[in-house]
């Protein structure tokens, strides 16, 4: 987030303010290690709500380590964690339902992970990244269909950066999720939106 002294400074004095310098082009990013922006990162899901609606949720807390060589895509490394109590719909008591055990059981799940497997180019700015998912105690594969959106810098950090957009869907009884079956929608929708940060 930023913070009051920098949010000051990029309004009162535009003459010093940070330039913002990005780039869309997947050929010229910059290789590394990075590590997930929790504060600008989200997955939100989306179920069938009985037939009478598209109902949808976020995690709010994800984290997550990539370590990318773009010359060298299949080499790419990439885990990342789903803090599952941190699920949310602004309906508190709907948000209690799907924390019990009927549905995603955080007391004894606390986390669901992702870790690729593969990653397979499928045109200039998309690949699919094949993995494995670890939620509510299954491990199942699933793939993310992933966009990239650009690297640089943007006007209030100068760290460099990596933003994806992605998609993804599953199954919530392959991994043992089966309250109201078959009512209740079985097909989960995931939409991603990440930014990594290049670590020293």
């Amino acid at each position: 987030m930023l913070s009051a002294a920098a949010l000051t400074l990029a309004l009162a004095a535009p003459g010093v303010r940070a330039q913002s310098t990005v780039n869309p082009d997947p050929a010229a990013v910059q290789g590394g290690t990075f590590k997930l922006d929790p504060a600008h990162s989200k997955v939100t899901w989306a179920i069938d709500h009985f037939g009478f609606s598209t109902y949808m949720g976020q995690f709010s807390h994800v984290e997550g380590a990539l370590r990318l060589d773009p010359k060298n895509l299949a080499a790419t490394a990439l885990d990342v964690t789903v803090d599952t109590p941190s699920v949310g719909t602004l309906n508190p008591a709907l948000d209690a339902d799907l924390k019990s055990k009927g549905f995603l059981d955080v007391a004894q799940f606390p986390t669901a992970r992702f870790h690729a497997t593969k990653v397979t180019r499928t045109g200039d700015r998309t690949a699919e990244i094949a993995g494995e998912l670890t939620l509510h105690g299954v491990t199942h594969p699933v793939s993310v269909l992933a966009t990239f959106n650009q690297a640089g810098r943007n006007p209030v950090d100068p760290t460099y950066r990596l933003g994806f957009a992605g998609a993804a869907k599953l199954r919530r009884s392959d991994f043992g999720i089966r309250a109201y079956l078959p009512s209740l929608g079985d097909d989960v929708t995931l939409t991603i939106e990440a930014e990594f940060r290049l670590q020293p």
